[in-house]
């Protein structure tokens, strides 16, 4: 039932759930009451049923289980202030990207939409390159034999090949540079936070619409990028 929810699916009716699980309406409903009951679904006010608090709950608490969030917060707030972009920590989850965090410290006409909880194809952007690009190759080989390599914009890599040259480059530079590769109008940057194994887990990445950010900025966009990547890399190895 909870797999039924997505970004074009925020409330469900019992109708739809009888539909999806091929029970009678009456066991749709029951099954609904006692996600209800659990705080798992809410009441909507136009009569279906949305995400409830204790999934929210249960985000925030997968967030801090991976224990990166809480060191790499006052990091992001810090990058952010230095951008005055949008900050984001990812990390690789069964092939896809997923978003741990946001910060966000600047008041924008035109608001982008990343948030912790999204999910982000393997073969766009620049967050995905850093998480791909230090892989061991077995793993790279397992990841993009699964992969559909959708095509977003007119410049998504959309071939095995074609990415992985892209990340040859992100390793040899040590960060990664997307122009409109996940959303035709958003610039990313995003730079690998290591642990003490060298093993790459997660990313941290500044994102912006293409029209704030001149070519001539972008250097050094990187090198903040990096250094907040290398601060967050420093607190997690001392720990191991």
């Amino acid at each position: 039932m909870l797999d039924m929810f997505g970004d074009n699916t925020t409330t469900v009716t019992a109708a739809e759930v009888a539909q999806r699980l091929n029970v009678a309406r009456s066991t749709a409903y029951r099954y609904i009451q006692s996600l209800v009951s659990l705080g798992f679904l809410e009441d909507d006010k136009d009569g279906g049923f949305r995400i409830g608090r204790r999934v929210l709950e249960l985000a925030r608490t997968a967030r801090r289980g991976f224990g990166i969030s809480e060191i790499a917060r006052p990091v992001m707030r810090h990058l952010a202030l230095q951008t005055n972009e949008v900050v984001l920590l990812t990390r690789l989850g069964d092939g896809v990207v997923v978003c741990l965090e946001r910060e966000e410290v600047a008041t924008r006409a035109v608001r982008i939409s990343y948030e912790p909880g999204e999910i982000f194809p393997i073969n766009a952007g620049a967050a995905a390159h850093v998480l791909l690009a230090w892989l061991d190759e077995g793993e790279l080989d397992s990841i993009l034999e699964g992969s559909s390599f959708r095509r977003l914009t007119p410049v998504t890599l959309t071939t095995a090949r074609a990415l992985r040259n892209r990340l040859t480059e992100t390793r040899v530079q040590g960060f990664a540079i997307s122009r409109g590769e996940l959303d035709e109008d958003v610039l990313g940057v995003a730079a690998p936070v290591l642990a003490g194994s060298g093993k790459v887990v997660a990313a941290i990445s500044v994102a912006a619409l293409s029209s704030r950010i001149l070519d001539a900025q972008i250097p050094a966009i990187a090198e903040a990028v990096r250094s907040a990547a290398d601060k967050i890399s420093a607190v997690l190895q001392r720990g191991e």
